[in-house]
């Protein structure tokens, strides 16, 4: 009897029409996996801005925080967590209390997402002891799995806070954790130091690795270093690097190119940066849109927009297409030029070539009608940003509210803001800012001044000092000391303990301040000022 081979056998078995007991039937009657369960819903928003603004209103650690939350207990959920946490980024130590809190009710585990926004937030808003307690607890009680993403947020954390030494520790301090450091975690370490250009300190880390630990460099751990030196505008460290980088004959790839091209250009040298250019084919290696942008910001950063136009052109030529930063940076140089004609057909040539503009883009050439007081050109740009589905921030907000009321037109600026909730945008106290002062200085506009001014106490907006003075002084200098008092209660009786302790400035003492409260921004200050210029 002749033998069949298997593969007879399956060649016979495909021609079959399938039987009962054949394994495609077998297949087709076993169970399924089920389906992944559909997603959670997302947490109502309102929810999350009433405990967000409960953490906001207890930053006190004598506030009995605790007790306030007692009544989200059975609405909460990791998704509701990781929101409120989310929102609540500036408010390191609130936000601690509330995590701890959540993890204590009965029945509910926090997601091992919200351990690390958490983290992040400590890290950001450098409350380092706290950050380390809550890892070495967690570690103890195996709360959550302590990885390696876990250090890389401590060390930005570190490295924005000007403490290279520390993201260093912390880097060492990884194998106390149960981690050992990876060449990854190494590489996050340089990073993380040549981002905030502690470079020094990193080139420190990268030869003690090399020479204490024989640790073997890649071409990425090379790339980082240069793009630090570049950062710092030292074309010869970066060349330093570079060169180390070819006598170790480590595959040099275009990340490194394009990382030396930045550092010469960035310390000036354009010229050694185009021989370096021209050097990348010899190698084997091609320009991408990256290669020829570094030129770009180059020539914009020197006013030669001919210049950058010429590489612009070139990368045509080759079908490479610059990003929206590089182009926002082109179109920021056409409007400091005064050539807004060109920076709309930059614009336009943006939408052509799929790189979509976005808020910078349109608020560089806002910036410009605002200066030159074009009302109708500012909301036809605002216009075209809602047909692009581009939301207004609140710098363009700003100019364009700052304008309106500059020069009398206030029933736009009423529209404007009226427009603002249905653009999804809600006024911090910056915007508050540029209303309020804005009104007081027009002529017979003081009440609608005041009314904004309760528009920012009822929203528990803490204003800023200079403005309560200032339109205390002006209510008091047209006799209306009845005002100053009504003001004044309103802000006793408001949910943010920080608004009512303002009111005694309201009512013309002065308030003692002790050393700055923890939550409040840089960001506010920078605002301020850019208000009041």
């Amino acid at each position: 009897m002749a033998i069949r081979t298997f593969s007879s056998l399956v060649r016979a078995t495909l021609h079959q029409p399938p039987k009962p007991n054949s394994l495609r039937f077998f297949f087709s009657t076993l169970p399924h996996d089920p389906p992944p369960p559909p997603p959670p819903p997302p947490p109502p928003p309102e929810l999350v801005n009433e405990i967000s603004r409960v953490l906001s209103d207890h930053r006190n650690p004598k506030d009995d925080l605790e007790h306030t939350l007692t009544v989200y207990s059975p609405k909460l959920s990791s998704n509701l967590i990781e929101q409120v946490l989310k929102r609540c980024k500036n408010l390191g130590f609130p936000a601690h209390r509330f995590f701890l809190w959540a993890r204590r009710v009965p029945g509910f585990e926090p997601s091992s997402e919200s351990y690390h926004i958490l983290v992040e937030i400590l890290g950001s808003s450098k409350q380092f002891a706290l950050l380390w307690d809550f890892l070495i607890k967690a570690g103890e009680y195996n709360y959550f799995e302590i990885g390696p993403k876990v250090f890389w947020i401590v060390f930005r954390a570190y490295s924005r806070a000007n403490l290279p030494s520390e993201a260093i520790r912390a880097f060492n301090r990884m194998v106390e954790f149960g981690v050992k450091p990876s060449f990854d975690d190494l590489d996050q370490l340089l990073h993380s130091l040549c981002d905030r250009k502690h470079v020094e300190q990193a080139q420190e880390v990268f030869d003690k690795a090399k020479h204490c630990y024989g640790f073997a460099p890649s071409a990425k751990t090379y790339s980082i270093l240069v793009r630090g030196w570049a950062r710092v505008r030292d074309a010869s460290g970066a060349r330093k690097v570079f060169d180390e980088m070819l006598d170790r004959n480590c595959q040099v790839d275009l990340l490194a190119y394009n990382a030396l091209l930045d550092a010469l250009c960035k310390s000036g040298d354009v010229d050694g940066a185009y021989k370096m250019f021209q050097e990348m084919g010899k190698v084997g290696l091609e320009p991408d849109a990256y290669s020829y942008a570094i030129f770009i910001h180059a020539y914009c950063d020197a006013d030669d927009v001919h210049s950058a136009y010429k590489v612009l052109d070139r990368m045509k030529r080759y079908e490479l297409v610059p990003n929206v930063y590089t182009y926002n940076h082109i179109i920021k140089t056409l409007c400091k030029k005064e050539k807004i004609d060109d920076a709309y057909l930059m614009l336009d040539e943006m939408v052509q070539r799929g790189a979509d503009p976005d808020t910078w883009t349109y608020n560089s050439i806002m910036a410009y009608h605002c200066d030159h007081c074009e009302v109708n050109r500012a909301t036809n740009l605002i216009s075209r940003m809602d047909r692009t589905k581009c939301l207004p921030d609140r710098h363009t907000y700003n100019m364009v509210l700052k304008l309106l009321i500059r020069i009398g037109r206030f029933d736009r600026a009423t529209e404007m803001w009226e427009g603002m909730s249905e653009r999804k945008f809600y006024p911090a106290v910056a915007t508050y800012t540029v209303m309020i002062h804005g009104l007081v200085r027009k002529k017979g506009k003081l009440e609608e001044a005041c009314r904004y001014f309760e528009m920012m106490v009822d929203d528990g907006i803490p204003p800023y000092s200079t403005t309560v003075e200032m339109l205390r002084n002006r209510l008091v200098g047209w006799g209306q000391m009845d005002v100053v008092d009504v003001l004044a209660g309103k802000m006793e009786r408001s949910s943010s303990c920080k608004v009512r302790e303002m009111a005694v400035e309201m009512r013309g003492r002065r308030r003692r301040v002790g050393r700055r409260s923890e939550g409040s921004e840089d960001e506010d200050s920078e605002l301020e000022r850019e208000t009041y210029e």
